[in-house]
């Protein structure tokens, strides 16, 4: 089992299969509206922009399971992205990232590639997953992992 065995649904309610995704470096995100980190956008965006057309896909997660932030339905947080961040990146219903009811694609992504100490559980929101073109994830990176951070990483797998 692989990412691109999985699908979701996009925020604008269609099944989309993340097959449609392979052969490109795939940044995947747990996003919310009213967090601390949310700003992170700003650069994900610029990030999106600059290297979309060399391979990179970011997908956004809304998640609500870290103190309510992301409390809107998905017409309210594409409304959000859209008029706060101008985001064009592709975004995704609200989901689960932890227990019981997460998402089939979230309980891969942190089973194959934990955080610290081992633990598989996501701590907050904005914590991302960098994958190379054969959908295999190359690293997780923390909350505090800003895009500008990361960008190097990105890159070097373009």
């Amino acid at each position: 089992m692989g990412v691109y065995d999985f699908q979701a649904k996009t925020i604008d309610g269609r099944d989309e299969r993340l097959e449609a995704y392979r052969g490109k470096v795939l940044l995947i995100v747990n996003v919310a509206s009213k967090c601390g980190f949310t700003p992170q956008y700003t650069g994900l965006e610029a990030l999106y922009r600059r290297l979309h057309d060399r391979g990179l896909e970011i997908l956004g997660f809304p998640c609500d399971q870290f103190g309510h932030q992301e409390p809107g339905d998905e017409s309210e947080i594409q409304t959000f992205c859209s008029t706060k961040y101008d985001v064009t990146f592709p975004m995704f219903a609200k989901i689960e990232v932890n227990g019981e009811g997460a998402h089939p694609l979230y309980k891969f992504l942190k089973k194959e590639s934990p955080g610290i100490l081992g633990t598989e559980g996501i701590k907050w929101n904005f914590t991302k997953f960098l994958l190379d073109r054969d959908g295999q994830i190359v690293k997780r990176y923390g909350s505090v992992d800003t895009p500008e951070k990361i960008e190097k990483d990105v890159e070097a797998l373009l």
